[in-house]
């Protein structure tokens, strides 16, 4: 199977975990974009983790988005391994839309 261009994306409208995307057996993903917009104009914050089974590991902890704005998260390639999951969270509620883009590679 080819290499596949995909993206996952959330609108964060709880406050709850949200998962953004999830790596498929027998794959690697690198994450080459993780873009979190504020569209709500209230400045807010999100939290994001990678899961690689009951392990959780911070990449982003309550990282400031400014009201009206786009950030992109990363400033290099990010590499998800089979089975590990990225999740999201939000500060409050019905603020942020997250877009990932990721090449798949199997």
């Amino acid at each position: 199977m080819p290499n596949t261009y995909v993206n996952a994306k959330v609108d964060l409208s709880s406050t709850s975990v949200t998962t953004l995307y999830t790596c498929a057996t027998a794959t690697t993903a690198i994450v080459k974009s993780i873009l979190v917009s504020e569209d709500s104009g209230n400045a807010d914050t999100i939290t994001l983790t990678i899961t690689n089974g009951s392990d959780v590991f911070s990449l982003f902890k309550t990282k400031s988005i400014s009201a009206n704005t786009t950030i992109e998260l990363l400033s290099q390639p990010l590499v998800v391994q089979a089975s590990e999951i990225l999740k999201v969270t939000a500060a409050t509620a019905n603020r942020l839309h997250v877009v990932a883009s990721i090449l798949e590679v199997t």
